[in-house]
């Protein structure tokens, strides 16, 4: 009996220092703890993390339509409610898609989200409004925030390409169209045709869309219904505006 628990014993002794061996053989080395390696290691992985969850969303709202943006979400919370209802581009007036083109930015169908051309004048010519092309909008409305940070214009240059690359340009109007304020709590075309003109986006005429489309730098000061002198010229400009990309080419992108 003392023979077989001392092979027994002995036996065991030998599994667990293989066991001990084999766990030596596999165990990574520890070296000492260095902070600003850690700290890299946990900015690459929540940068790649941010990258494809960005990725995923664009793709997403490619084909399903955002729910809400950050704009709409504060003006609910400050107003109680906005007034706010998705209409597809077919629904929507022709007219109405070129007139924002016409009054925000001409060369539409031209660019990859950047109008070079256009930020360089308004650097020149000092104008507070900047060059944002639809497709930057679309991208400051939808995916990031209102205001002049420069981690929202860094945050909106990285993913307006992106946003160019994977969305088409009927996409970003129609986008575009749907989330735009139009006056305090009134978001979209649909709900700003009824607002100030009392008809679908579908009956929208030149004047009514041009006026709409005058509106957009400035909803809270500015009315579609009751315009000022200043708005009334704007809108004409507007018109003709619309009127040229259409005979030119420049709204082939985005009509049928």
């Amino acid at each position: 009996m003392a023979k077989r628990a001392a092979k027994t014993t002995s036996r065991t002794r030998k599994t667990q220092k293989r066991r001990k061996a084999r766990s030596a053989r596999w165990a990574l080395p520890r070296g000492p703890f260095r902070p600003f390696r850690w700290i890299g290691f946990i900015l690459l992985r929540g940068t790649t993390i941010a990258i494809l969850g960005t990725l995923f969303v664009i793709i997403t709202f490619a084909v399903i339509n955002p729910p809400t943006t950050h704009t709409m979400w504060s003006e609910g919370r400050r107003l109680g409610e906005v007034d706010q209802k998705w209409v597809p581009l077919e629904a929507i007036a022709p007219v109405m898609a070129r007139s924002v083109v016409a009054a925000e930015d001409a060369n539409f169908c031209m660019h990859w989200g950047f109008d070079v051309a256009a930020i360089r004048a308004a650097l020149e010519d000092g104008s507070g409004r900047g060059g944002s092309t639809i497709s930057q909008q679309v991208v400051k409305n939808v995916f990031l925030w209102q205001g002049r940070s420069w981690i929202r214009k860094a945050l909106e240059a990285v993913i307006t390409p992106a946003v160019e690359a994977i969305w088409s340009k009927q996409r970003l109007i129609e986008v575009y169209l749907n989330v735009a304020e139009f006056d305090e709590g009134v978001f979209g075309v649909e709900a700003a045709a009824r607002h100030y003109f009392g008809v679908g986006p579908e009956n929208l005429s030149d004047v009514q869309a041009a006026r709409l489309a005058a509106v957009l730098p400035s909803p809270k000061t500015r009315s579609a219904s009751q315009p000022s002198a200043w708005l009334r010229t704007r809108a004409e400009s507007i018109r003709d505006g619309a009127a040229t990309i259409r005979a030119d080419g420049r709204a082939a992108c985005f009509e049928d």
